[in-house]
């Protein structure tokens, strides 16, 4: 509709303006899309669905602050810009806990030159102090975040399959800082391998190394 007090030309200036930024925006989201588009419908691989749980409608990063083990808080957000591999645990971290890390550790080095592209994470539900080796051994490897984030906030963001706890699954966030992916509980590495390079191999068009 004409909006009041503008004339032709100004119409015209505001249409062009609005044209453009809808261009922009979709310049900007089409190589995500495309990716997504490729990983889910195309199949690259040929292998067939998705061995992992894809989460539909993706869900953000929430807009929360974390702690690092030394007391520094810093935006959830400011791991956007690479892929994700998360485990969810309290600091007490039982056997099941030290294999999801181990599998977390080996999938990231499994997909070779592709690895710095994805960093590892351990959201840390409560306050007390992780094993003082286990601690050594994760702050040795290459990007590992060992952060605190209080569990309602955990649960509020991710979900575990039905009738499986938040703790016995590995999950997937993406470089735009989206979970779109949950490993099944006690997962085949072989087949989860699978999804993760799937995933690198559809988004290598717009997704780079580093932040």
């Amino acid at each position: 509709m004409p909006q009041p007090g503008l004339v032709p030309e100004d119409r015209e200036r505001l249409r062009r303006g609005r044209l453009k930024m809808m261009l922009v925006l979709l310049v900007c989201a089409l190589p995500v899309v495309a990716s997504y588009f490729t990983y889910y419908v195309v199949r690259p691989s040929g292998q067939g669905a998705a061995y992992s749980h894809i989460v539909q409608p993706t869900v953000p990063l929430p807009a929360i602050d974390v702690r690092t083990l030394d007391g520094r808080t810093l935006p959830l957000a400011s791991l956007k810009g690479q892929w994700l591999l998360l485990v969810v645990a309290d600091s007490r971290c039982g056997e099941a806990c030290e294999k999801r890390l181990y599998l977390q550790r080996q999938l990231r080095e499994m997909m070779g030159r592709e690895r710095d592209r994805i960093d590892k994470v351990w959201l840390i539900t409560d306050d007390g102090e992780p094993a003082p080796a286990l601690r050594a051994a994760l702050e040795a490897t290459p990007a590992m975040h060992l952060l605190r984030m209080p569990r309602a906030a955990v649960a509020a963001w991710l979900r575990p399959d039905q009738g499986r706890a938040l703790d016995e699954h590995l999950y997937v966030v993406d470089p735009v800082g989206e979970w779109m992916m949950r490993a099944p509980a006690e997962p085949d590495p072989s087949k989860l391998k699978r999804d993760i390079d799937r995933l690198l191999r559809a988004a290598a068009g717009w997704d780079k190394a580093g932040r």
